[in-house]
């Protein structure tokens, strides 16, 4: 299987190494790899650093930028005549407003945000110095398979990508399976908006990160990994490749290869991840079956994020029951991304199960009068304060209509009209669907233009809202389809004076 797509996997680094959708590029690339034209440009179309590569220069319209001037910002461009493109959430929401240029390096950003002080107590101590020797990864190599699963499992860890599913599970599943070929893919395409957090550890303690992957592909056997990176990363790309330069470990049974997204949300997705790899469209796939069993060119792949491997080493070296005990309502410690009106937005490493008002005071503070958060991206919708107290965990932001998600917690203050708030993030959905799905390409359309109609005047624009919701996450194959509503439907419910009800 992976013989045969060999030269499919070269599609997207070739497009991207003939400087994108060109005059004579698609051509070009079928005839370097035997892909049919057709299929070389329906590649080059769905992703849009490939698809519209002479952009200059790229403005973020996420809502923590937008709540950080990014309209201003806009202007500010209109008014010297730079060209520029409004683009989905950048993953730098804790330095608003964020642009890039043409190279995908920041150009327009803010302060460097905040993070927790050095504290060698903490798993993944984002301030803290990495050690290229990577001493858990040799204490790792003189235990069983199972010995490592086994400590992964009594830690609790949960994948910290989004949905909180434990890790020893998709551990053992690779690591036990009959087949003697397995992958290890690390998915570093960060695009929730909100959440910076995964960026922040590739760019501060790429070691760590690098010695979780290493211990994760020895316990489960396998000998060649893969680390997608968010194409808007460079600076997180250039840390991985520096660390694994400097470190002393032996790595010579594990091939480590990068593979840079080039702009599709979708792809954080699992198995749209698998098929962006592959040199598809990134489409997510029907599951069952899940890649712990059929992946990466058909074969068994532990798929983990930045977060969850850089937990690991931890792990290892002071036991999983240490870290299970560092939470306080779920296993372990927390990055938290905080921004929007918050006075140092930034990372911050908690227990697991904090509220707001203590991340928050981590972070410094208010801003103004807080009306509404975002506990886990735009995926989680909006709560209003009175759910300030409930623990920023799993299971409990379930229990009020959200979830944790990947912890991209935003603050919106009483200077913010709901609706507005609403669109910016109803914006990011339209533009980010794959279109496999058609409750899904149709529905993110039908619920932005909703909220234009109502913001324009319409006072029954949003009265068929709620069917819409219904037929998106009854009729879609991934999660951006059944949680694309969520913005709208929460600040309704919770802020109906706003909607006109």
């Amino acid at each position: 299987m992976e013989k045969k797509g060999a030269q499919r996997f070269k599609v997207l680094e070739l497009l991207e190494h003939h400087g994108g959708l060109k005059p004579g590029v698609v051509e070009r690339v079928s005839v370097e790899t035997g892909v049919p034209a057709a299929d070389v440009y329906g590649v080059a179309t769905f992703y849009t650093l490939v698809a519209r590569p002479d952009a200059n220069v790229r403005v973020c319209q996420g809502l923590s930028c937008k709540l950080g001037g990014a309209d201003e910002l806009m202007a500010k461009l209109d008014a010297d005549g730079t060209k520029y493109e409004a683009v989905s959430c950048l993953g730098a929401c804790d330095r608003p407003p964020v642009a890039i240029d043409a190279g995908l390096e920041l150009a327009t950003v803010g302060p460097p945000g905040g993070m927790t002080p050095d504290d060698p107590e903490l798993p993944m101590n984002l301030a803290g110095r990495d050690d290229p020797s990577w001493p858990a990864f040799a204490a790792a190599r003189e235990l069983t398979s199972e010995a490592i699963v086994a400590q992964v499992d009594a830690s609790g860890l949960q994948g910290r990508g989004g949905a909180g599913f434990p890790a020893a599970f998709k551990w053992k599943a690779v690591a036990g399976h009959s087949s003697a070929t397995r992958y290890l893919v690390m998915n570093a395409d960060e695009g929730e908006p909100g959440t910076f957090k995964d960026r922040a550890l590739m760019v501060h303690r790429p070691h760590r990160v690098l010695e979780g992957l290493a211990i994760a592909a020895w316990a489960i056997g396998a000998t060649r990994a893969f680390i997608y990176i968010r194409g808007e990363f460079p600076d997180a790309r250039r840390a991985l490749s520096a660390a694994l330069k400097e470190t002393s470990a032996d790595l010579d049974w594990l091939e480590i290869e990068f593979v840079m997204g080039h702009g599709a949300y979708i792809c954080g997705e699992e198995t749209a991840l698998l098929e962006a790899i592959e040199g598809r469209r990134g489409m997510p796939r029907l599951k069952p079956p899940y890649p712990t069993d059929k992946g990466l060119w058909g074969q068994p792949t532990l798929m983990n994020n930045v977060e969850t491997l850089a937990c690991v080493p931890s792990i290892i070296r002071r036991g999983g029951e240490w870290f299970r005990g560092l939470g306080r309502t779920e296993a372990g410690s927390k990055l938290y991304c905080v921004s929007g009106h918050v006075e140092r937005p930034g990372t911050y490493e908690l227990p697991l199960g904090v509220t707001l008002d203590e991340l928050v005071a981590a972070a410094g503070g208010y801003v103004g009068t807080p009306k509404a958060f975002s506990p886990g991206g735009a995926s989680a919708g909006f709560l209003p304060m009175e759910h300030r107290a409930v623990p920023l965990d799993f299971r409990s932001l379930v229990g009020v209509g959200s979830m944790l998600g990947s912890a991209g917690v935003v603050v919106v203050n009483d200077t913010v009209p709901m609706p507005e708030a609403v669109r910016w993030q109803q914006v990011f959905f339209e533009d980010e669907s794959c279109g496999q799905c058609t409750p899904c390409r149709v529905g993110a359309r039908m619920q932005r233009r909703a909220v234009d109609a109502y913001l324009g005047g319409d006072a029954s624009a949003l009265e068929h809202v709620d069917d819409v919701h219904w037929e998106m996450d009854a009729g879609s194959i991934c999660g951006l389809g059944m949680t694309a509503s969520l913005p709208l439907q929460s600040a309704i419910k919770h802020f109906p004076d706003e909607f006109g009800s």
